[in-house]
């Protein structure tokens, strides 16, 4: 009886562990089976979606929808995912990770292009760099945007140094001026911090002058990443530098003496003898009274925020300036006048002024000003320093 007992007991022992194995087997065979489906069930969604979208999209294989937000950077592991066969591990991959898979179809050589994607937020570009570096990846892809950011560009130059370096004359009120305890503000300025803001990096102004602005932009070694601060967008400057999109209206105009206002009602007006015209040097004012003021005395000035005064104590009758500047200095000064700020002698734009080669950087300037002027930023600014908004 005892033996008996004891061949029992010895069964339960084995069998029962046995039996448990079998069935923890079998449910991971299905949990796996159940998993592959799952898998399966997603590669042939993103398949199908990617019919529709060979232009290239970013999908949260989660929800099947596309992010509008963020920016997205490829996993290393899943290169060379061309085909649906292939995409399997792609989607798990993702489904193990953060959960997007981006594609595209290449006309180059027919072939699909499908990997597991990081998305960070559009504030964390340098992570999306560094993370881009580290997994081998040629560039970043804003979605907000549709904007790619190569991984070892200016951009990421700049990020990497942490300082965004910006050219600025600081004589121009205002647009751009430098105090005397050498801090800078003005309508450029501010635009200058928001590219910086998007970047996420700090600021370090770097003086330089209208009659050197050119040599200083296209300096070798570079002295700063870009100019910035009432530079009029023009087609001799596009020849042999970048320009951003314009943020801000401009156009030439005269400030004179509130007193002969009535003086001045055209050019012809101004372009006699016995009227003196000051301007600063080197700049388009320069450039502007030398080809349409013939006739009148010009006198050049070498500070440009000297001027005003100068007209106000009668040292000349005119100053040719901008429409961004004029106000600025009729509401400073109330023995100054500006009898034709509404009736410019030319119209064009003010923009960011920056060597060629740097096309990602000119990209990430023109995606801050798209998004200022979208987001109500710009007009904002307008407000705030008197200026008429033209977009």
């Amino acid at each position: 009886m005892k033996d008996r007992i004891r061949i029992k007991s010895w069964l339960s022992i084995v069998v029962m562990p046995l039996f448990s194995c079998l069935v923890l087997a079998a449910c991971s065979k299905s949990d796996s089976s159940s998993g592959q489906d799952n898998v399966s069930a997603i590669a042939d969604k993103v398949w199908a979606f990617s019919q529709t979208h060979p232009g290239g999209f970013t999908l949260d294989i989660r929800t099947m929808a596309e992010p509008t937000e963020g920016i997205a950077v490829s996993y290393a592991e899943t290169q060379n995912s061309h085909s649906r066969n292939q995409l399997g591990k792609v989607v798990s991959h993702a489904l193990s990770h953060d959960g997007f898979v981006g594609g595209w179809f290449n006309t180059a050589d027919g072939l699909y292009y499908f990997d597991s994607t990081k998305l960070f937020l559009e504030n964390k570009l340098g992570d999306a760099i560094r993370f881009g570096k580290e997994n081998c990846q040629h560039s970043v892809f804003i979605l907000s945007t549709f904007t790619d950011i190569p991984v070892e560009g200016k951009v990421a130059e700049i990020i990497e140094r942490g300082t965004l370096l910006i050219g600025t004359t600081g004589d121009y009120r205002p647009l751009s001026f430098r105090e005397g305890d050498g801090t800078y503000w003005g309508f450029g300025i501010e635009v200058a911090k928001e590219i910086a803001g998007g970047l996420g990096v700090g600021i370090e102004f770097v003086k330089t002058s209208w009659p050197t602005l050119t040599a200083d932009v296209l300096a070798e070694p570079q002295t700063f990443d870009f100019a910035i601060g009432g530079i009029t967008i023009t087609d001799a400057r596009r020849e042999t530098m970048l320009m951003s999109d314009g943020y801000l209206a401009n156009g030439k105009t005269i400030l004179c003496r509130a007193s002969e206002r009535d003086s001045y009602k055209s050019l012809a007006d101004i372009d006699k003898p016995g009227v003196r015209v000051m301007v600063n040097p080197g700049g388009l004012n320069e450039k502007f009274a030398n080809e349409h003021l013939t006739h009148a005395t010009i006198l050049v000035h070498q500070k440009n925020e000297e001027i005003p005064t100068l007209i106000a104590e009668g040292k000349a009758d005119v100053m040719i300036t901008e429409i961004t500047e004029a106000p600025y200095y009729v509401q400073s000064d109330t023995r100054l006048a500006a009898p034709l700020l509404n009736e410019p002698f030319t119209h064009g734009e003010i923009g960011v002024l920056m060597q060629k080669g740097q096309e990602d950087l000119l990209q990430m300037v023109n995606n801050t000003i798209q998004k200022m002027k979208s987001d109500g930023t710009l007009r904002r600014l307008h407000e705030k320093y008197g200026l008429v908004y033209a977009y």
